[in-house]
């Protein structure tokens, strides 16, 4: 009876040693596969700020979280089974998929810097899209709505890359590997967001509240630099949808056989390295994201007066006929 008794007790501490390892193999399968991702995580960290720009401080949080929960049903319901079902039965699939995706963040980014350029135009090109928002709820919810759009493509792609890193067959494995990451990436980009926006309010705090000069001091320049931090970000967050989408078009294309621009943007890249070792890490991505960058501005632009004319006039006439809803 005893020597039963400590044969199972034997098995359960080798199904226990068993467990543990493969627990420690998934968290760092998760953590390696989510550094791969880190500047897509970067990118998307820099661009979520802007959405909460011209919101009263008590809706900066609760926009915030509706994003983030947004970006938690983008990878988790939608993008984690499609990125392991199409990876098993239609992995050709994915590429096209990602393009159509980067084609979008080379949109949005151009019309931000068209926003910019020309105001006035760029309120016709909007009203020939949509009606403007009536109201404080329907701004907030089309801004929203467009965040999570973005978050979309850029989850797409973060979920892509962690999936390309993880090494290991299982299915199952590789499902809870991926959520892992999915779930981190997100707390990680939106817990910073959610400090960055409200970072102007706790130097209100401290300015009022704080006992030492010093603190008072602090409160002084966070209310000063915040918001000219917040505008600089909007400008690297508009940056980075035009060269991530830029990068997705141009892999896409070498993926489909036309690598000359991709090589070109190597070699490009290796002399940037070359010319400046100190920092050649930097300088050679600072060059990849340029050319990147300047190629997703030019096809942006593009699709701006094909937007307007073409895929606006043609999804309003879809939208007649498709069921309305109550």
């Amino acid at each position: 009876m005893s020597v039963g008794l400590l044969a199972l007790l034997d098995d359960v501490a080798g199904l226990a040693k068993v467990a543990a390892a493969s627990l420690d193999d998934i968290a760092g399968q998760a953590t390696k596969a989510g550094l791969k991702a880190a500047g897509a995580v970067v990118d998307d960290a820099a661009v979520t700020p802007r959405y909460v720009d011209g919101f009263s401080a008590a809706r900066e949080l609760p926009i915030v979280g509706r994003i983030a929960w947004g970006s938690v049903r983008n990878k988790l319901i939608f993008l984690l089974p499609a990125a392991l079902i199409l990876s098993l039965v239609a992995p050709w699939i994915i590429t096209p998929i990602l393009m159509l995706g980067g084609a979008y963040l080379c949109y949005e980014g151009a019309e931000k810097v068209f926003h910019a350029l020309r105001p006035h135009a760029a309120q016709g090109h909007e009203a020939a899209l949509e009606p403007a928002a009536l109201s404080p709820q329907n701004l907030e919810d089309t801004r929203v709505a467009g965040a999570i759009k973005t978050d979309f493509i850029l989850s797409a792609e973060i979920m892509t890359i962690a999936l390309a890193a993880i090494e290991v067959d299982n299915f199952w494995t590789r499902a809870t590997i991926l959520a892992l990451v999915g779930v981190g990436i997100t707390a990680l980009v939106y817990g910073a967001v959610a400090l960055l926006v409200k970072a102007d309010d706790f130097g209100v705090l401290l300015y009022r509240r704080g006992r030492l000069r010093l603190t008072k001091r602090l409160g002084r320049f966070l209310v000063r630099a915040m918001p000219g931090f917040m505008q600089a970000l909007g400008v690297v967050g508009t940056a980075a949808m035009i060269w991530v989408g830029g990068g997705i078009l141009l892999h896409g294309l070498a993926a489909f056989g036309l690598a000359a621009p991709e090589h070109f943007i190597e070699a490009a890249a290796e002399w940037a390295a070359h010319a400046v070792p100190a920092i050649a890490g930097f300088a050679g991505w600072a060059m990849t994201a340029f050319i990147d960058g300047i190629f997703g501005l030019a096809f942006g632009l593009v699709m701006i007066p094909v937007a307007s004319h073409v895929i606006a006039p043609a999804w309003r006439g879809i939208k007649r006929w498709l069921p309305r809803r109550g």
